[in-house]
């Protein structure tokens, strides 16, 4: 597992390995506090708007061997507690998410607050981002928070080091884009603690596992592209906020539009 702490980051190493692998963890970007405050926000913003809906994809029926399993989520947190909006434009994330697209801008696509249940949280099977908004050159990225410990037990995140350089993949659409061939013995374990976040290009294959174990896992999941990389499709342009820029600025005047 590559792995760089923030205390001094050398963010051209960082680039330079997240090119090389498609994903670098990068440990303690937030302190254990802040992750804790984070942690009691997420599962009070969740409690609060008690919407029930379960958003575990039917293939992952697959990975969980046919145990039922359930998922909670909620979309767009920074329009519910700003928080999350100052998160968004922490330095701390955007000079990573600057570093690793090798750009000084940054925009934001969306994010996706996630709790796996304890004993019976849902996995997602083996699958790139890419099929779900596919971008002209490939500039996207994903940057998980953790804001508890994710060992292998709670289902923590799996990267197959190096996926990306393969490219796009055919996925099967049925019960989402999933790669249902794709060999499970390259898949790593990301395991991490609070206040850990994982970058990985949207090309890397990745996957998770059921949390079996006796606490909740709390991850927010933030996209986020180059705005001069133009989207080929008008898929997933519902989330709130898309378009806005973290850091620097919109080169095309395109935002909101896509």
């Amino acid at each position: 597992m590559t792995t760089l702490s923030t205390t001094r980051p050398d963010l051209d190493a960082l680039a330079d390995t997240y090119d090389q692998q498609g994903y670098v963890l990068v440990k303690g970007l937030l302190s254990k506090e802040e992750a804790a405050e984070y942690r009691g926000r997420s599962h009070e913003l969740i409690a609060s708007l008690d919407r029930g809906d379960d958003p575990t994809w039917d293939a992952a029926a697959d990975v969980a061997m046919g145990q039922a399993t359930s998922l909670q989520h909620l979309h767009d947190a920074q329009f519910y507690d700003a928080a999350f909006t100052r998160l968004l434009t922490d330095p701390r994330f955007t000079s990573v998410a600057a570093a690793v697209l090798r750009t000084p801008n940054v925009q934001l696509h969306h994010s996706k607050m996630f709790i796996k249940p304890p004993e019976n949280g849902s996995p997602f099977p083996p699958h790139q981002d890419h099929p779900f908004f596919p971008h002209t050159h490939h500039r996207v990225a994903a940057a998980i928070f953790h804001f508890d410990d994710a060992p292998e037990v709670k289902g923590c995140v799996r990267i197959a080091p190096g996926s990306h350089t393969a490219g796009p993949r055919e996925h099967d659409p049925q019960g989402s884009f999933h790669l249902p061939d794709f060999p499970v013995d390259q898949l790593e374990p990301m395991e991490a603690e609070a206040g850990d976040v994982l970058f990985f290009t949207y090309l890397t294959v990745h996957s998770s596992g059921v949390n079996v174990s006796d606490e909740a896992r709390t991850t927010w999941l933030v996209q986020f592209r180059d705005p001069a990389d133009p989207p080929l499709t008008d898929q997933h342009n519902h989330s709130l906020g898309q378009g806005l820029i973290l850091a620097g600025s919109d080169p095309t005047g395109r935002a909101g539009q896509a």
